[in-house]
């Protein structure tokens, strides 16, 4: 759950952001997502065309039943993350294209769906931009039956990306009404016909402590920033598993791909990749639970 971008041209920061939001009315008439139930059984092995617009706007519309303004939208900010190496892998350039990103934001913000901005969709909360999303998920390469968590459920869109690519996702939010606003938006989602979705468990609860009783994972993924990478999701990777974690002091953290792998000699290394060599963003601080209040974590909690 990111709360701006520090480090690319062209992504507003959070004071734009939030001064721009009763500004967005203005951007025109607002687009709704199309609300008709999916006309076309999902299929694992279907890709859309990626070239050229027309053929893939053609081809969601009479299998997906989303609104052309949206698959345009989605497809030009495809270009851009093509553009800025932000997405490379057919896999995911499929889950990026066959994502509906308007159906996690709110609506004021509809017409604004793929721009690169973080989107504040409330309790404090953004939706990551789409090519931290596409960067992210890329790099830590999900194959089809690894077991995914996600720390910080937010808008949803992060895990929606993710059924394109495994189909045992699990996620945890810390904030237990947007928790339950995106579960249910999933099982909305999921009686139209987005039937990848029931690949999603989702869970209130604190993600610093991960998961247990589903532990070991193959993948972990963590959408909020924290100074030092949690003990316990360290844990519960697999060995020659990928965490993807920000890490670094509020308002300046790296991006990081810790990969855990198992030596020949049955030890355990560990290694760190910046990929943002060296880009830092800002992320919505890792939070606890204390009582009924949601707190912000610091370091050694």
């Amino acid at each position: 759950m990111t709360e701006a971008n520090a480090s690319r041209p062209g992504d507003m920061d959070r004071r734009q952001l939030l001064a721009g939001a009763a500004s967005t009315l203005a951007c025109g008439a607002l687009i709704s997502p199309a609300r008709a139930n999916v006309p076309m059984a999902y299929d694992p092995n279907a890709i859309p065309p990626f070239e050229p617009r027309a053929d893939y706007i053609a081809w969601m519309e009479q299998n997906r039943g989303e609104a052309e303004q949206f698959l345009g939208m989605r497809w030009d900010r495809y270009q851009r993350l093509l553009a800025r190496k932000d997405i490379w892998e057919q896999r995911n350039i499929r889950a990026f294209l066959m994502t509906p990103r308007e159906e996690f934001i709110p609506a004021s913000y509809h017409p604004r769906a793929y721009e690169g901005i973080f989107v504040n969709i409330g309790w404090g909360v953004t939706i990551t931009d789409p090519h931290a999303v596409a960067r992210m998920t890329n790099s830590m390469d999900v194959r089809m039956g690894d077991k995914v968590l996600e720390i910080g459920t937010g808008s949803g869109y992060q895990s929606a990306y993710l059924t394109h690519l495994t189909d045992k996702i699990f996620s945890i939010e810390i904030i237990k009404p947007l928790a339950e606003r995106t579960r249910k938006i999933y099982d909305t989602l999921i009686d139209k016909g987005y039937t990848e979705y029931k690949a999603i468990t989702t869970t209130h609860g604190d993600g610093y402590y991960g998961w247990e009783s589903e532990a070991p994972f193959d993948r972990i993924i963590v959408t909020c920033g924290i100074d030092h990478i949690p003990p316990p999701l360290m844990q519960q990777l697999k060995p020659n598993g990928i965490m993807m974690i920000p890490i670094g002091p509020p308002g300046a953290q790296n991006v990081l791909k810790v990969s855990k792998t198992r030596q020949p000699d049955g030890s355990i290394q560990v290694a760190r990749t910046d990929i943002y060599n060296g880009g830092k963003l800002v992320w919505v601080p890792f939070a606890k639970l204390d009582g009924d209040q949601v707190k912000r974590r610091s370091a050694g909690q």
